[in-house]
């Protein structure tokens, strides 16, 4: 079930065991991997080979599907689009449009990008549906990073699902009172103004008790903290974080090799 205030989806699998830190540096190896080969197929290689089969393995490619379709695809897409059309590279032309003209080379530019775009996005997703925010705070905190940057990456993670939960309840609440945000098209602009107002200054308001509870908490405090949920940290993901950093060292030698 998904939580409340994050992409979490509870699934009992192995990528979901995996340690935290191991699933950071998975999701930045893919990344890194990506941008840094010089092969023109790496991109679409890991994507085919890597991130689509981890989305099984992690029982959440509904969810990985689901967010593609609305989410990868069309930003993908645009990028493949404005690349195409605007980027000025080669001489063959395909086609024309009005002022504007694709050329094998610009469209082969374009595939490539929109190609590490979605490589970037699809990691990132599956690092969303896979890694509590909890979980990931409790690790990096034990490994010496101080509170306040941890606490300000899991509220970076979790901003824009608390975000859209708020959303969904002011528009519940105001279409209660009989707000139209169904009908026509100026009706749901005119309707923006009764709901930016209170999720801005809601979420102006959870700031500030949120600030209140950390202190509350000792979040500051300089003693060593313990928890009671003890983050396993396997063989298995140490090697694995290992043969990640080796296949980004890799890649950065095959650059520069090529150049």
């Amino acid at each position: 079930m998904r939580e409340r205030l994050s992409y979490y989806i509870k699934r009992d699998s192995a990528l979901h065991r995996l340690n935290p830190l191991t699933k950071i540096i998975l999701t930045l190896g893919i990344l890194l991997v990506s941008l840094i080969s010089p092969g023109y197929w790496t991109a679409h290689a890991l994507l085919i080979f890597a991130i689509v089969p981890l989305s099984f393995l992690g029982r959440i490619w509904r969810e990985f599907f689901s967010s593609a379709i609305r989410l990868i695809i069309p930003a993908a897409g645009f990028i493949f689009l404005m690349q195409a059309f605007f980027q000025p590279l080669g001489e063959t032309v395909i086609f024309k449009f009005w002022v504007l003209d694709v050329t094998q080379e610009s469209l082969a530019f374009a595939f490539r990008i929109s190609t590490r775009i979605t490589v970037m996005i699809s990691a990132f997703t599956l690092f969303l549906l896979t890694t509590h925010p909890s979980e990931l705070m409790s690790d990096l905190t034990r490994r010496g990073l101080p509170g306040q940057f941890a606490y300000v990456i899991i509220s970076s993670l979790q901003i824009l699902p608390q975000m859209q939960s708020k959303a969904r309840t002011i528009i519940s609440a105001q279409r209660s009172r009989g707000l139209d945000t169904e009908s026509t098209f100026l009706c749901r602009v005119g309707s923006i103004v009764p709901l930016v107002g209170p999720l801005v200054f809601g979420s102006l308001v959870e700031v500030e008790e949120r600030a209140i509870a950390i202190e509350a908490r000792g979040f500051t405090s300089t003693h060593v903290k313990t928890s009671l949920h003890e983050i396993a940290d396997t063989k298995f993901d140490k090697t694995l974080r290992w043969v990640l950093l080796a296949l980004v060292i890799l890649s950065l030698v095959w650059k520069i090799w090529q150049l």
